[in-house]
């Protein structure tokens, strides 16, 4: 009796652990029902056990046909009947009905034959009509009952072997019959799986429950109780999981010692029963509680499918107690009865016991203890791992986006950042109704609105009431409210406006492509959409914080989790000067406004670098977009103005348009040509206003003397180029220019660079198109199959001004203080024939002093030029592009500056207008622009 109330009063604990108070009442309700049976069975004696088997028998077969026809329906199963305002679950009585039965049928003096055909044929009718409901775990436990008192009855093992080797062979066809819930239940233990989206979730909560109680129960943690909403049956099946996880191990261990006890109590008994029928009655009765107990904890242990079984007394239900405290008085009045009249038992005593019976509860007894270890075991080598899943699956987290980095020039000045403020932001269910006043003071809200906000969304879990500035902010936060919670947010910012917009390009809501490119992105992360913010995206965007709440679940919230604070994404450093650059802004905005004599263009680009490094000094694209139409929020009236505007604001003019270079493209020739030495640079050719090839004639721009190389540079000789470019043939001119860049994308940190385009005869007639003799002409000029961005136009005067080419780049370091990383890029490539070169500087150096781009001699420093007009199909207003580019100073060059406006008429008149004041700008400023500390003042 003391194992029996041991374990009811556990059950009764762990019912009152889980706050359940209406189950309590009724379980101890139920307890005593049972304890009345208890004491009206213990007085009955052996001589009436024949009618009180048969009798329980068939009224529990009379309850299952009701269930069937009539029963109440639960969870998809039909398994209780209504008896008033009372439910029972026939399937419990089934159980003692079965047993008793079994045991007067095998106990009886007839032939194992008969006593055998009879027992089958008793043990079917119950276990179909349970099957009927459905209840396979049920089904499968009367099955265990019925082969359990076959043996113990003494059925010759001859017979029972063979059976039970067929019936091993028919279960994988009988899986076939299972229900879709079965096989998966089925499938999930075989397959180890613990998917929180299928049956295995069970298998993780028992693992969980187990390991949260540890030795003595995990009540003393503020979240146990949400814990243990988690475990799924935790009343029922799982009690034992339950028990653990309120109690510890050491409640589990006594519970099931408890159980070990009663069925070696029982066992006893059955050995001093009057007779046959009245020691199988008490042998199986010890047998029912011994395999539901083992298969009870395995299956909380998940070392078999969650079958259903219940702990006898330890699991909520009413009928499964009553009975078993019923049948236990009724063993104990077995075994006295058997006591008073031992000397009238008749025959050999070991010919009237049951068969194995001690075996049977020695392997039970090792394999109850073995599960014990087993939970011990997985205490010990999994608890921290567990215990940290439990709060982790109860936890709910937004994100806390994180502040980008700020984007500076070369000396610190900001050119994009974000503007911090501090985001309010509650769980309804967690704030109290006292605290709403408060709130809304400090969130300047009015209250009946905030209430009805709350009350309106009562099941978020990050619901924003306000966005302050960062001083209010940190007082919502230090009146420490509970269920409200401060994060901050920030707003991009671009302080230059369009001086630098398709550079620093702008952010938005990631897209696919961002979310492909980038796969740690979080769904509706802001990411870098364009320009540098993009290519810099994973150094700018920092690290997101969270704000938990742990629910239940449902999802309902019961108190605020863990914050996690957002990390900053680190500051980028820009080789860009911003002084330099608005310089260079200025006067490319100026020329497109306005030049007199000229055609005004439609676009231009304009790009600055240190020819040494490859470092973007400036870069100007006019017209341009500003960065701030894309908020947040977007501006799409802006936007849709700025997708209308002439001009292709959208495009950043230095890497993403391509034009004919013309007369710059001389340069490149002429390397070609030193290169080459087909013609010595001091020939001179014959000059005049044409040349002619065949039928065709080439014009010049204006008829010219006879020249050498770096006179025909100086003064853009278009004769002298078309001979130049007929005696060497394209090969020569189209290989010099691609080690020098042409053709390709430049490999500039910036996305969606266009490569020009570098026809070749070969390429041309695979295109469709036609190589003409005159094709090679005006490829001296730089007209034809070729196309080029400024800033490739700007690398081929670098590569030839110093014998090497660089990788331009805008990005410098990135990082503060001492933890700034200085950004590797490629050394200068140096060309094979940069020692012939000089003859091209050298004409270079006349075009800037003598020559067509002698404007220079207004800089304080010894310059080298090329100008270039290009006709241009492209141009709106049908004049040719205007081009100049030029490196300073010669001798060892600093700095190389190329301007291209489209359709903007003569090179020097135009884009010679860009170039001049910004390198003047450059050389006053030189000392402050390249050093990279503090911006000095400058007027």
């Amino acid at each position: 009796m003391g194992a029996v109330a041991l374990l009811a009063v556990l059950g009764l604990a762990n019912l009152a652990a889980l706050g359940d108070q209406a189950a309590v009442r009724h379980q101890l309700a139920v307890l005593m029902g049972g304890v009345v049976l208890f004491v009206v069975l213990s007085r009955w004696r052996t001589a009436g056990l024949r009618w009180l088997g048969w009798g329980c028998y068939a009224l529990s077969v009379l309850l299952l046909v009701a269930v069937d026809v009539g029963g109440m329906s639960v969870r998809g199963a039909q398994r209780w009947i209504a008896l008033g305002p009372l439910s029972m679950q026939p399937s419990e009585l089934a159980k003692l009905g079965l047993l008793l039965a079994l045991a007067l049928v095998l106990g009886s003096e007839r032939s194992w034959p008969r006593r055998l055909t009879t027992a089958l044929l008793v043990a079917a009718l119950p276990i179909g009509l349970v099957l009927l409901q459905p209840d396979l775990s049920t089904a499968l436990l009367l099955s265990a009952v019925t082969a359990t008192m076959l043996v113990l009855g003494r059925v010759p093992f001859k017979v029972l072997v063979p059976c039970l080797v067929l019936a091993a062979l028919a279960l994988p066809y009988a899986v076939q019959l299972l229900h879709p819930y079965q096989q998966e239940r089925l499938h999930v233990f075989l397959s180890g799986s613990t998917d929180a989206d299928g049956p295995g979730w069970a298998i993780r909560q028992m693992h969980i429950a187990l390991a949260w109680g540890g030795l003595t129960g995990g009540a003393d943690h503020p979240l146990h109780r949400l814990v243990g909403l988690y475990l799924p049956d935790r009343h029922t099946d799982l009690a034992f999981a339950s028990l653990v996880e309120q109690f510890g191990i050491l409640a589990g261990a006594s519970a099931v010692l408890a159980a070990a006890v009663l069925v070696w109590r029982v066992v006893g008994i059955s050995r001093r029963t009057r007779n046959r029928p009245a020691g199988l009655a008490a042998a199986g009765f010890a047998a029912l509680v011994g395999v539901e107990v083992a298969v009870s904890v395995a299956g909380n242990l998940g070392l078999v499918p969650t079958a259903g079984v219940p702990f006898p007394l330890l699991s909520y239900g009413g009928t499964a107690a009553a009975v078993h405290i019923a049948a236990l008085g009724l063993v104990l009045a077995l075994g006295a009865d058997g006591e008073t009249h031992r000397l009238w038992v008749r025959g050999r005593p070991d010919a009237t016991r049951p068969r194995l019976l001690r075996t049977a509860a020695v392997a039970a007894t090792g394999l109850l203890v073995a599960m014990v270890g087993f939970a011990w075991q997985l205490q010990s080598a999994q608890g921290s791992q567990l215990r940290e899943a439990a709060l982790d699956q109860m936890l709910r987290c937004t994100r806390v986006p994180a502040a980008r980095g700020e984007i500076t020039d070369r000396h610190g000045t900001p050119l994009a950042l974000d503007v911090r403020r501090h985001r309010v932001g509650v769980v309804p269910a967690l704030v109290r109704p006292a605290d709403v006043p408060t709130l809304a003071a400090l969130t300047a809200r009015p209250e009946t609105g905030l209430r009805r906000q709350l009350h309106r969304h009562r099941a978020s879990r990050d619901l924003t009431v306000a966005s302050l500035p960062v001083a209010a902010g940190r007082r919502v936060r230090a009146a420490v409210l509970p269920g409200v919670f401060v994060v901050p947010e920030a707003r991009r910012r671009y302080p230059a406006a369009d001086v630098l917009g398709p550079v620093l390009g702008w952010t938005g809501v990631a897209t696919p492509v961002e979310m492909e490119r980038w796969p740690d992105l979080a769904l509706g992360a802001i990411a870098g959409r364009a320009g540098l913010e993009q290519v810099y995206d994973p150094v700018l965007r920092g690290t997101d914080g969270r704000q938990c709440v742990y629910v239940t679940p449902a999802g309902t919230p019961m108190a605020m989790g863990p914050y996690t604070p957002p990390r900053r994404g680190q500051t980028l450093r820009l080789t860009v000067d911003l002084g330099l650059q608005r310089e260079l802004t200025r006067s490319l905005d100026a020329v497109l406004r306005s030049r007199p004599g000229q055609p005004l263009g439609d676009l231009g680009g304009a790009v600055l670098l240190d020819p040494r490094n490859g470092q973007v000094l400036a870069t100007a694209s006019r017209p341009a977009y500003d960065n701030r139409i894309f908020g947040p929020p977007v501006d799409g009236a802006a936007l849709a103005r700025e997708a209308r505007r002439a001009g292709s604001p959208m495009l950043d003019h230095v890497t993403q348009v391509a034009a004919p270079p013309g007369s710059t493209f001389k340069l490149v020739v002429a390397a070609a040509s030193m290169r080459d030495g087909t013609v010595p640079p001091d020939r001179v050719l014959p000059g005049g206003g044409s040349w002619t090839l065949g039928d065709h004639a080439f014009g010049n721009w204006m008829s010219l003397p006879a020249q050498d190389l770096p006179d025909a540079i100086s003064w853009s000789n278009n004769v002298y180029f078309y001979q130049l470019a007929w005696a060497m043939g394209p090969e020569p001119m189209i290989s010099t220019a691609r080690s020098l860049g042409v053709g390709r994308p430049t490999g500039i940190d910036l996305p969606g660079e266009v490569g020009g385009y570098l026809g070749t005869p070969a390429s041309v007639a695979r295109d469709g198109g036609t190589w003409f003799p005159g094709s090679t002409v005006i490829l001296g000029i730089g007209q034809g199959y070729l196309t080029v961005t400024p800033l490739q136009d700007a690398l081929w005067t670098a590569g030839i001004a110093t014998g090497a080419v660089v990788t331009p780049h805008l990005g410098l370091a990135y990082g503060e203080g001492r933890d700034r990383s200085a950004l590797r890029w490629p050394r200068p490539r140096r060309l094979p024939y940069a020692d012939r070169l000089g003859p091209v500087r050298e004409g270079m150096a006349l075009a800037a002093t003598a020559g067509t781009a002698s404007i220079l001699r207004a800089l304080p420093v010894r310059a080298g030029a090329k100008t270039g007009s290009a006709q241009d199909p492209s141009a709106p207003n049908g004049a040719p592009d205007s081009w100049f580019t030029a490196a300073a100073p010669l001798d060892r060059p600093r700095v190389v500056a190329t301007s291209f406006v489209r359709g903007g008429g003569h090179g020097v008149s135009t884009s010679g207008a860009v170039v001049l004041p910004v390198l003047q700008y450059f050389f006053a400023h030189e000392e402050d622009i390249l050093r990279t500390g503090p911006p000095a003042r400058r007027p």
